[in-house]
């Protein structure tokens, strides 16, 4: 049976599958990325993994991958293979393509970045499917976007398009890692919430899922709290609308687990802010955990299917 490999790469996970052509999961494992051993032993065990997934692929089904789609954190050049930069992982201009393709024997490899290649899954096979126009929000320890066009995802001219978590909505806010003050993902990340929940219930340990149940709960401190990041979210989420114009607007990640405690207000807010625009569908992700690995499998396909015939 002809498959592609795909990876996905974490900060401290890695998840690895077999695709076949119609997208299924024809074998999945997983393994921990061990970034404390440092970056060149990261390096190793990701080559180390793929190979493992290619002999898995000639012993169960004939024949080795015909190509493999890797996503992996931080800033990515796809066009030339290399991971740039990581900063949870360590790395600096690892030639991660042409690594992985010797590793491989040869066979076509494609690279890139976690968040864009989640969107390109949720686009095509999950949430956003027959959507022509969506974003992807996944509401994490940061925020990031990826813009779906027309089944692909839209990566800007130097490889940045999507960063709606450093649109600056509140001027004069916290300060970024980015250098700014103010950014989205300081208000409205996971992260973000966890941290105004442990400041306003005197819990250090208290994170955004407990801030989510104190809502339902009817706790009046955790909905002022829920409420300023879901501001922060429709504020950031309606500059997206205005300039991208999505029919769909996809959010996933830690945040969109609270299900319509986050959805049902974040929805009114941003209904509120929009005045000529159209409000584009606001839904959950559908393939959670998964999305990455799925999506380096697109392009693992889609890499295929651009190759010119010898």
């Amino acid at each position: 049976m002809k498959h592609v490999i795909a990876l996905d790469v974490g900060g401290t996970g890695m998840k690895a599958a077999l695709v076949a052509a119609d997208g299924t999961l024809l074998y999945e494992a997983r393994r921990a990325t061990g970034r404390e051993r440092g970056p060149d032993a990261v390096v190793e065990t990701i080559q180390a993994f793929a190979a493992e997934l290619l002999d898995t692929g000639r012993e169960r089904y004939g024949r080795p991958a015909s190509a493999a789609g890797v996503a992996v954190p931080g800033i990515v050049d796809a066009e030339n293979g290399i991971a740039v930069y990581a900063a949870n992982l360590g790395w600096r201009d690892v030639p991660m393509r042409a690594l992985l393709g010797s590793r491989l024997g040869g066979i076509p490899v494609a690279l890139g970045h976690d968040v864009r290649t989640g969107g390109l899954a949720e686009g095509r096979i999950g949430a956003g499917r027959g959507a022509d126009r969506f974003l992807f929000v996944p509401l994490g320890t940061g925020i990031a976007g990826a813009i779906g066009i027309a089944g692909r995802i839209e990566a800007g001219a130097h490889g940045y398009a999507g960063e709606i978590g450093h649109i600056v909505v509140r001027p004069g806010g916290p300060a970024c890692g980015c250098g700014q003050h103010g950014c989205l993902e300081t208000l409205a990340s996971a992260s973000a919430v966890s941290r105004a929940w442990a400041a306003a219930c005197g819990d250090p340990d208290a994170d955004a899922a407990n801030c989510a149940k104190a809502v339902e709960g009817g706790d009046a401190r955790a909905r002022e709290v829920w409420l300023a990041a879901v501001g922060a979210l429709a504020d950031g989420l309606v500059t997206a609308i205005t300039l991208l114009d999505p029919s769909t607007l996809i959010i996933g990640g830690g945040l969109a687990e609270a299900g319509e405690t986050l959805f049902t207000p974040l929805r009114t807010a941003v209904e509120e802010r929009v005045t000529f625009q159209r409000l584009p569908h606001i839904v959950p992700a559908a393939l959670g955990d998964t999305a990455g690995c799925l999506g380096a499998g697109l392009l693992a396909w889609d890499l295929l299917a651009t190759e010119v015939p010898a």
